[in-house]
């Protein structure tokens, strides 16, 4: 053995070799003193010129400090690298936020459009003051931004569907990236249409609506739900979609019309395209991938054509529900769950406008006071979603399993977890012989369940509709402008209802289905959108004619109380059953 090699195995007198000494870096012993206490053992001075230049411990020295620092370079961006969840929910953030944007500055720029179109017919104003405030330009620009609302409704909801179909297609993680590139492309037609400005301006806008049908806001929430539902363990998953919705009520909350009026018009369209294309970076480089074939089963994945669009419309059916005795039943709990969403949606969703409109016809809120109100509202809200609401969700399962033990034994029906005892599905299983199939076998531990404890989700959603039917029937006795304040401050504390429905959904469906019930779901909230503006805007204009407009809050407390009712009559699926699905009973059939 060579000297050197002995040299560099020299035993301290605490048991360590100098090399483990040197790689410890003990504050008693330097590197450097490592290093020369190795040369004296090889024979050569520590100090000299004589040490050679291929000795074992320097070049080891030399190779292993780069890995080293490689290692410990390695281990800090793994520190700082931001957790799935956090990817997920800053992806909802920058997206909203690109989106709010133009969401002001658009009805200020149809209110300029539509003055230039005016005064091209008509002669010059001669008038006091802005020569645009007047009632034939106010509506005129109204009539256009109805066209606009119900263009961009009808665009997002067929959106709905084809983002739906392109993430079961190519994958969530493109199909997010498609919704947030097309978006950018429409921003920037619509910046050629405030150049062209008057009633050629206002078409060029109105039609780059149809590209929402490709990209939209109404597809990224979906996608980015579904993402969230892919990549986040079943227990944290209603959780998730509570600080998702956060992420997103902040983004829409910190987006203004300050910009345009500061820089002019265009600027927030020229930021609002410049966010998109961000964004698309952003989801490429960091949002993780997942594989279409997780999405959609391999059955379902067969069907072709534009039938395949409208899928998520049969999760609206009745399930049917396997038993432990092998008798199949159909199950109500999915439909019923979304007729009480609907009253649910058709409640809450008109409550943030209602305070706008009973502000300013009751206590004469101006523009900026109800800037500040929304602003408001969209904060608290958000900042309940994401701080308060995941540990509410958590600490509440807790106490809802010690309340019913019997929930402990509820399992996920279809979600990919089998209870000890199989279950049998296919006919060949039926009087099988005892332990001729190996997941017959008895097993000694029982697995874990992911899913414990997600009754208490319905039973949130159903408690957050109450507190909110109260909440929203106390600011009727709103008597002075603070009040109002307050209840902006308030009404986002019952705001859990939405992701607590999601997580009530994707619970309730297979894994083959998590991403078209949640596709559904976004339907069934869009058409409860438009419906509650149709039917309390017609309220709120009948009860103030008579001079009593808070009668409204009323109205919208009896829904929410209704929507409460509707969800006593959902149920998850009996326990130890499992959900059947159309395609498996095709091939069983065949």
């Amino acid at each position: 053995m060579d000297r050197s090699e002995v040299g560099c195995q020299t035993t301290l007198p605490n048991g360590c070799t100098m090399a483990e000494a040197a790689d410890e870096r003990t504050p008693l012993l330097s590197s450097t003193s490592v290093s020369h206490t190795t040369v004296s053992h090889s024979g050569a001075s520590p100090d000299g010129p004589g040490i050679p230049r291929d000795h074992q411990g320097e070049d080891d020295d030399d190779v292993i400090q780069p890995k080293k620092d490689r290692r410990r370079l390695k281990k800090i961006w793994t520190s700082l690298k931001p957790s799935t969840e956090s990817q997920i929910l800053l992806a909802g953030f920058l997206i909203t936020l690109s989106f709010s944007f133009t969401q002001v500055p658009i009805l200020y720029a149809f209110h300029l459009m539509q003055c230039d179109h005016y005064y091209s017919t008509h002669p010059p104003y001669t008038g006091p003051g802005d020569r645009c405030n007047i009632d034939e330009i106010a509506a005129g620009m109204a009539t256009q931004f109805s066209i606009l609302g119900m263009s961009t409704t009808f665009c997002g909801t067929i959106n709905l569907f084809v983002a739906g179909w392109t993430a079961k297609k190519i994958g969530p993680k493109y199909a997010l990236m498609i919704q947030t590139l097309v978006p950018g492309i429409r921003v920037s037609t619509q910046i050629l249409g405030l150049m062209a400005g008057g009633a050629k301006g206002m078409l060029m806008i109105q039609c780059t609506q149809i590209i929402t049908v490709i990209g939209g806001p109404a597809g990224y929430l979906l996608i980015v739900n579904i993402i969230a539902g892919e990549v986040v363990p079943p227990l944290r998953r209603t959780a998730v979609f509570g600080m998702l919705q956060g992420c997103i009520m902040l983004g829409q909350g910190l987006a203004g019309g300050m910009m345009g009026d500061i820089w002019g018009i265009s600027r927030p369209f020229e930021v609002a395209f410049c966010a998109f294309l961000l964004s698309t970076l952003y989801v490429a480089m960091v949002v993780p991938y997942i594989d279409a074939s997780t999405i959609s089963s391999a059955k379902k994945a067969r069907g072709q054509g534009i039938s395949q669009l409208f899928t998520p419309l049969r999760v609206l059916l009745p399930q049917r529900i396997l038993s432990r005795n092998g008798t199949v039943t159909k199950h109500y709990g999915l439909m019923v769950l979304c007729a009480g969403i609907f009253l649910g949606v058709l409640a809450t969703g008109y409550a943030p406008l209602l305070m706008q409109l009973y502000a300013t016809a009751k206590f004469d809120f101006k523009q900026t006071e109800n800037g500040w109100l929304t602003s408001g509202f969209a904060f608290m809200r958000g900042m309940f979603l994401i701080f308060a609401f995941p540990r509410i969700i958590n600490r509440g399962r807790c106490w809802y399993m010690t309340r019913h033990p019997e929930a402990q034994q509820h399992h996920d029906h279809g979600n990919g977890h089998e209870e000890t005892a199989h279950l049998a599905t296919n006919p060949e299983e039926f009087e099988a012989p005892i332990g001729s199939f190996a997941e017959q076998e008895p097993v000694d531990a029982e697995p874990v369940k992911e899913d414990e404890g997600t009754e208490f989700d319905l039973y949130f959603l159903r408690i957050s509709l109450v507190v909110d039917g109260v909440l929203t029937m106390c600011t009727a006795f709103a008597t002075e402008r603070w009040h109002i304040f307050l209840a902006a401050f308030l009404l986002p504390l019952a705001s859990g209802s939405a992701p607590a429905a999601k997580g009530v959904m994707t619970e309730m469906c297979s894994p083959s289905q998590r991403a078209d019930a949640l596709n559904a779901l976004g339907l069934v909230e869009n058409i409860a959108r438009l419906s509650t503006q149709g039917l309390f805007g017609f309220v709120f204009a009948a009860l103030a004619e008579v001079g009593k407009p808070h009668l409204t809050f009323f109205v919208n407390a009896a829904i929410a109380i209704l929507a409460y009712g509707m969800l006593l009559f959902s149920r998850f699926p009996p326990e130890g059953s499992k959900i059947v699905e159309d395609d498996a009973d095709e091939d069983e059939s065949s």
